[in-house]
């Protein structure tokens, strides 16, 4: 493919309106690009317009290296505060604007071109390129979950999820953990608290446990840093002078190996239990999100390969990191083996954000990089 064949493609791709959902029009659009190369592919339907993809190339003989990238993009938000539509690609300056163009439809775009050019060029591979392009995983990665369960990464020798990571490689990241208390009362007047139940001061209660279960903790990690937990929603209540009844908060917990995801499940429960002990007390825990952390060799022959590569096309050295995202690889280095993960792709700090862009140049340069670590890697 030229240049303006490249950009092009990722434009349709942006311009699809995949938020939390829809990602099977992304997938129909993806096969057909593959269909016309010869390349391949199926859908693994998750539910009404929404399916994830896989294709491969290659032979079955050797090593088979993973290419993996998500297909939804999260909300847009107040369009009028966007540059440009969101859901209408723009170059400008150098760079492509649209919702999706970091997070991460770059990435899965350069992949799936990756693939197609070494179709076309009739690359002897020594060993098969696995795409696995899914739904959801802004929402729980629900494509990845679905397709590790179903046997689709039993094979894998190899991971490149092309999630935006600009120059650097990262082969390490924090688990993450969603979950919602719900407190129980008992309305009544606010003249008379004494005949109600104050639902959200017993949430109050939870928060002030948890902080101090958080500040017992004094384990670090090397690579991913700190233990973190974070309250970020709270519901409660009807009107300023009725005693609520019923109030909720939900929580994000990003985890080390050093404090496991089972240790968090337990305390919290541990917590909630001794509260519910208390006179009046009725408070209900649930796991909304539980992904692993994960962490990959640092010296396994595909970050050093991605290393090389990188070096001798981009001319320099890529630092190796850990980041406190999650990625997909939580669900598919559940697979029947272990394999090395990288996360690799083009893009920069603007995902989820307003005026959301990828720099054209970015994107362009890491097709050939793609390419080159699959021949390396498979050879």
């Amino acid at each position: 493919m030229n240049k303006q064949e490249k950009i092009q493609m990722l434009k349709d791709v942006i311009n699809i309106n995949s938020t939390n959902g829809n990602e099977e029009e992304v997938a129909d659009y993806l096969l057909k690009r593959l269909s016309e190369y010869g390349i391949l592919s199926q859908k693994v339907q998750y539910a009404e317009k929404r399916a994830s993809l896989v294709s491969q190339i290659g032979v079955d003989t050797g090593k088979t290296l993973g290419f993996s990238g998500h297909m939804d993009v999260v909300d847009a938000g107040d369009v009028s505060m966007w540059k440009y539509p969101p859901f209408e690609a723009m170059e400008d300056d150098g760079k492509l604007y649209g919702r999706g163009a970091t997070d991460m439809k770059s990435g899965l775009t350069a992949m799936v071109i990756a693939m197609i050019e070494l179709t076309k060029e009739g690359k002897a591979l020594n060993g098969a390129i696995k795409l696995l392009a899914t739904v959801g995983e802004e929402v729980g990665e629900l494509g990845a979950a679905q397709l590790t369960k179903e046997g689709f990464a039993d094979d894998l020798d190899g991971l490149i999820i092309g999630e935006p990571s600009g120059h650097i490689i990262v082969y390490a990241h924090k688990g993450s953990m969603n979950y919602t208390v719900t407190s129980y009362g008992k309305n009544a007047h606010s003249s008379m608290p004494e005949l109600g139940i104050n639902a959200i001061n017993h949430l109050v209660l939870f928060c002030n446990e948890v902080d101090k279960y958080v500040a017992t903790i004094q384990a670090k990690n090397e690579i991913l840093g700190d233990f973190t937990h974070n309250v970020t929603v709270i519901n409660g209540g009807n009107q300023v002078n009725s005693i609520p009844e019923k109030a909720e908060l939900q929580g994000n917990i990003r985890t080390i190996p050093e404090v496991s995801n089972e240790q968090v499940e337990k305390v919290f429960g541990e917590i909630i239990q001794k509260l519910n002990q208390q006179k009046d007390v009725k408070l209900e825990l649930v796991w909304d999100y539980n992904k692993q952390p994960v962490f990959s060799d640092k010296d396994s022959t595909l970050v050093k390969t991605a290393q090389a590569v990188a070096k001798e096309q981009l001319g320099e050295k890529m630092p190796l990191l850990g980041i406190a995202g999650t990625t997909d690889a939580a669900e598919f280095t559940k697979a029947k083996k272990e394999f090395p993960v990288i996360v690799f792709g083009p893009g920069n700090n603007t995902p989820h954000q307003v005026n959301e862009y990828v720099d054209i140049d970015n994107y362009l340069e890491m097709i050939d990089v793609y390419k080159e670590i699959a021949v390396k890697f498979l050879g």
